[in-house]
């Protein structure tokens, strides 16, 4: 593991940039470069967003944090920034939560629901990767989801905590290892986890809980003499530390015990005053349970340094006022001073943020009110979104079809990446009247299908997109339907569907399913929020698209459109009786960008070619003939695959039960491990069943 603060980006990329992209790339250089903060880069689907991002950060030598919507999203830009950049520290830092229930009270039930956790060690070992990186290295980029606002404690604190060691130096044993139980290393001598550390003589073992190696300090007496890596599962030597090595908290969330004291202190001051308040409203019940609540707390605190729900009491630890913005992953990057800022998806990202801080206060107003907290609970929150907006400093907000709110900062430089690589150009648009609108529909569907290619419709309801689907999939209704004989089964299309209504984790397979060529047309309602990219869809058929609103908007048209932008044959077909106003400005854009694309086309003399993508592969995914989802694992090295759907609880003894949940847990981490939390979920699912029987 090298430690080096001073690394370089060096970007790693057979592609050279082509389309808009050099343009883009040197404007978001140049704009940074003067100290502009306010950038957008406003880049169509499929012309390479990510790689122009990519291609900034080497250019600007900066700490990048680029922030996302979605976790999925998230793993997907983490892949694919290791890729570009193999040799620096690409981090993931996403919340590490496989099962999250958090403390609530249900008034009107007297319903009391405590916290409810399942940690996911491979998400946490990444994120506290991310913070070592960020204390030890500037070649640093952290892809992150909208978790990135919560509290983690203060960097400082998690930095004063941080001791160093290297081969020849003197470390008393017994202050050695006072440190390490002090950085909340838990010790163990006969098996040693991650986060955990065990003693064999003058020699000490430690697994970093942001690490996959395991670190063999030798003494002789105080002295160290040799420290290297070690795989932890055959011990084998790995690499030699030659140089002097920080050694990080297990966790993000380190209280200085000089702390303890005066925090107790203003707890029960402000616990006091709770209580006299609830006295003065008549709440005797309430009054009692709190009391009983944080007495019981601070005496776990005091005795064991820790209680669950702790984090409730972290302004106290973290010396801050009541009402003061807590300590994020962004403080980490101003510990840097000068850092990069990515906002994925902005139109969607931003309002995510904004919309955190009013959630989480609701719910906890609630347990103050009847006294299963003190107002202290309030300060263990997200940023507001003001607080957010006064920690950054140098930002690209990347989307294709980007908010009023971004496109109106002050001194904003919109930067356009309109000509894709491949020469492709946006879908021609055209509009057609309503009547007889389904039977137009199932003529240009058969059109397509004869060509091989697929179908985007977009309805207005669940209702109606279910409705639409069972029509399509009848065969009679494709009798007749252009030239006046009956279709044979053979060339009738089938059709599915999608809305929220849809298992999350069945999306992705229908999605592969379209591609595949298992269905030829995929109805939906908001098909523009499911990150669709379908190289196959050569048409995107708009019903209602006259009906103003969210789903019909300006940027949600255009957004629907792009789906057809990957397509040399690209078509959209709006069903409207009249052009409203969403609907003028989304065509106008669409043409703007159709005539650049063109002209780049003719002067450079390219010819759109449509995107070639393989399917990606699943793992252990798959579909019976009836439709129904199966997650295969190999429980044991030579035995078959099982459907872990089909394991039946009853017919396992209670001790094969505990060997099987074993195996499962076991199989879920490495599922984590590679960032395939869908099948995670599966399992984590699975295990969950079976210790509630």
């Amino acid at each position: 593991m090298t430690q080096n603060e001073f690394m370089q980006f060096k970007l790693n990329s057979s592609y050279q940039p082509a389309g808009d992209q050099p343009e883009a790339i040197n404007a978001l250089v140049s704009s940074l470069q003067n100290g502009n903060e306010n950038n957008i880069l406003l880049g169509v689907t499929g012309s390479g967003k990510t790689y122009t991002i990519a291609n900034v950060i080497e250019k600007i030598q900066k700490p990048t944090l680029i922030i996302s919507h979605n976790k999925t999203l998230a793993a997907q830009l983490y892949q694919e920034f290791r890729d570009f950049f193999p040799d620096n520290a690409v981090s993931y830092f996403v919340s590490y939560y496989d099962y999250y229930q958090p403390e609530a009270y249900i008034p009107t039930t007297d319903t009391y629901i405590e916290k409810e956790t399942q940690i996911n060690e491979e998400i946490d070992k990444l994120r506290l990767l991310a913070t070592a990186n960020l204390q030890t290295r500037n070649d640093v980029i952290v892809i992150a989801s909208v978790s990135c606002i919560y509290n983690i404690g203060n960097p400082q604190e998690y930095a004063n905590f941080t001791f160093s060691i290297e081969a020849g130096q003197i470390y008393p044993r017994q202050t050695l290892l006072r440190d390490l139980t002090k950085l909340q290393y838990q010790r163990n001598d006969y098996e040693l986890k991650r986060g955990g550390f065990r003693v064999k003589g003058d020699v000490v073992e430690l697994w970093p809980a942001y690490t996959d190696q395991v670190l063999r300090m030798e003494f002789l007496g105080n002295v160290l003499e040799k420290a290297y890596w070690l795989d932890p599962l055959t011990s084998q030597k790995i690499e030699e530390i030659n140089d002097k090595y920080f050694l990080f908290p297990a966790k993000h969330y380190i209280a200085d015990p000089a702390r303890q004291q005066p925090a107790f202190v203003q707890i029960r001051q402000d616990l006091k005053k709770q209580l006299e308040l609830f006295q003065t409203q008549g709440k005797k019940m309430e009054a009692f349970r709190l009391e009983q609540r944080v007495n019981y707390d601070l005496d776990m605190i005091a005795e064991l340094g820790y209680v669950n729900g702790i984090e409730n009491y972290s302004r106290y630890f973290d010396g801050r006022n009541p009402g003061d913005p807590p300590y994020s992953l962004l403080e980490y990057f101003r510990q840097k001073k000068d850092w990069l800022l990515v906002v994925d998806e902005s139109h969607i990202t931003l309002p995510q943020i904004r919309g955190m801080y009013n959630c989480d206060q609701a719910r906890k107003r609630t347990l103050i009110d009847y006294g299963f907290r003190l107002p202290s609970a309030l300060d263990n929150r997200p940023l507001q979104f003001n607080e957010f907006l006064q920690k950054i400093g140098k930002t690209i907000y990347l989307s294709a079809t980007p908010a009023d709110w971004e496109l109106n900062l002050p001194q904003v430089q919109v930067i356009e990446q309109i000509v894709r690589p491949t020469g492709l150009i946006d879908p021609d648009i055209e509009i057609r009247p309503t009547q007889n609108q389904v039977q137009d529909l199932a003529k240009e569907i058969m059109q397509r299908k004869a060509k091989g290619q697929r179908v985007l419709v977009t309805t207005l309801t669940k209702r109606l997109a279910e409705a639409l689907t069972d029509y399509l999939n009848e065969e009679k209704n494709f009798a007749n339907v252009e030239t006046g004989r009956d279709l044979s089964l053979q060339i009738k299309p089938k059709v599915a569907y999608l809305h929220s209504d849809i298992d999350t984790l069945d999306r992705q397979d229908i999605l592969d399913d379209l591609r595949a060529g298992e269905y030829d047309v995929l109805v939906g309602i908001n098909l523009l929020r499911e990150g669709l990219d379908l190289p196959e869809v050569s048409l995107v058929a708009i019903l209602d698209a006259d009906k103003e609103g969210f789903l019909r908007s300006r940027n949600s048209l255009i957004q629907i459109m792009g789906r057809a932008a990957r397509h040399v044959e690209g078509h959209v077909i709006m069903y409207a009786d009249q052009k409203t106003k969403s609907m003028q400005q989304a065509i106008e854009e669409v043409e703007r960008r159709r005539a650049l694309q063109k002209a780049y086309n003719e002067k450079n003399g390219i010819e759109p070619q449509s995107i070639q993508k393989e399917i990606r592969k699943k793992l252990i995914e798959n579909r019976q003939k009836d439709g129904e989802k199966k997650t295969t694992l190999q429980l044991t090295p030579r035995g078959k695959e099982v459907a872990i759907e089909q394991i039946k609880v009853e017919n396992y003894t209670p001790d094969d039960l505990k060997t099987l949940v074993k195996r499962l847990k076991k199989a879920m981490f490495a599922a984590a491990r590679e960032l395939d939390f869908e099948k995670a979920a599966r399992i984590r699912d699975k295990v969950r069943e079976i210790e509630n029987f």
